[in-house]
């Protein structure tokens, strides 16, 4: 795959180099309706959920400067004219130190020949690690087109992509290379219609309607659980998780109970904050996006518990919802 400067060059200096780049674009009437799977994977904090929440045009998967954000598959779903997408976002893939960490690498891995096609999102540099070789040496277990999408390019200058690029086609196939800002939405729609490309010919999986399946508690869980990640920054390590207690509608709000879990006493005393500042303030910011999700009011509750090394108990993984069955 050649790369010169006359196929990177378009808004601003970005598009796609790939087999299909430079493809004149036709009418909707000359396309047939595709639909299918395309899986998210990467090293953790790679921009993976920034991704698909711009793509999918609105929040599902929950973000954060953490590592290892995103536990469990989420799956959402992008429906346009020309077809649908069904997104994987998965865990970051990564040297697991406990069961919950096994289940989701395992979670990441299971995916790759689930699919259509797959994203493999990376940062912007001429190193490869040791997490990345071992990315490349899954993708080469499997024969489903794989698209590179360098992200975080607004954090690098122009002349830099080419490198990159170059460092990366050098240890695998891709069928396309993508460079796009997932954080300032550059290039995304490019992405788009090189997914479209790789998807088959079929009818939609879901209703035009739908945006994720995943249930409205396990969302809910799931915004807890950001603002507790995003609020307490560098205090809590990964050791949280949150379950959803009771969840019930009533006089046109939504009541509901949240119990937030943690490994250690200390840990609760933080949480809670002095005088109960901290769990006031998770639980004003996860109840604005809760009402902006369920368009209605909502009125949260939130309680803390310490549960030692439940990221080690089978036992408390499936009841928060990490099951390896479901893999």
């Amino acid at each position: 795959m050649k790369i010169n400067d006359t196929q990177i060059k378009m808004e601003e200096g970005l598009s796609m180099v790939g087999k299909n780049s430079g493809e004149e674009s036709h009418s909707a009437e000359d396309n047939p309706y595709k639909a299918g799977f395309a899986t998210l994977i990467g090293r953790p904090n790679v921009g993976k959920s920034t991704l698909m929440n711009r793509l999918i045009g609105q929040k599902i998967a929950i973000t954060s400067n953490k590592p290892q954000t995103t536990r469990n598959r989420i799956r959402t779903v992008l429906t346009r004219e020309e077809g649908q997408i069904v997104f994987l976002d998965t865990p970051g893939i990564h040297k697991s130190k406990n069961k919950l960490g096994e289940y989701m690498v395992n979670v990441a891995e299971h995916t790759l020949d689930e699919v259509d096609v797959i994203l493999w999102l990376v940062e912007p540099t001429d190193y490869i690690g040791a997490g990345e070789r071992h990315i490349i040496q899954e993708l080469k277990k499997v024969k489903t087109p794989v698209i590179l999408v360098i992200n975080k390019i607004d954090t690098i200058k122009k002349e830099e992509l080419l490198h990159f690029i170059d460092t990366y086609r050098k240890e695998l196939d891709f069928c396309e290379i993508v460079p796009v800002s997932a954080l300032k939405g550059r290039n995304t729609e490019e992405l788009l219609k090189c997914i479209f490309a790789y998807l088959p010919e079929g009818t939609a999986f879901y209703d035009e309607d739908t945006v994720t399946d995943q249930p409205m508690r396990q969302i809910a869980a799931e915004l807890v659980r950001e603002k507790a990640l995003r609020l307490l920054e560098e205090e809590i390590p990964h050791g949280v998780a949150v379950s959803i207690e009771s969840m019930k509608e009533k006089g046109g709000i939504c009541h509901v109970d949240a119990l937030i879990v943690c490994e250690k006493e200390s840990h609760k005393g933080i949480i809670i904050g002095k005088g109960g500042q901290m769990l006031k303030r998770i639980g004003s910011a996860a109840r604005r996006d809760l009402e902006e999700v369920m368009e209605m009011k909502v009125n949260l509750k939130l309680w803390v518990k310490v549960k030692k090394d439940w990221r080690d108990s089978d036992f408390l993984l499936k009841n928060f919802g990490y099951d390896r069955k479901d893999i």
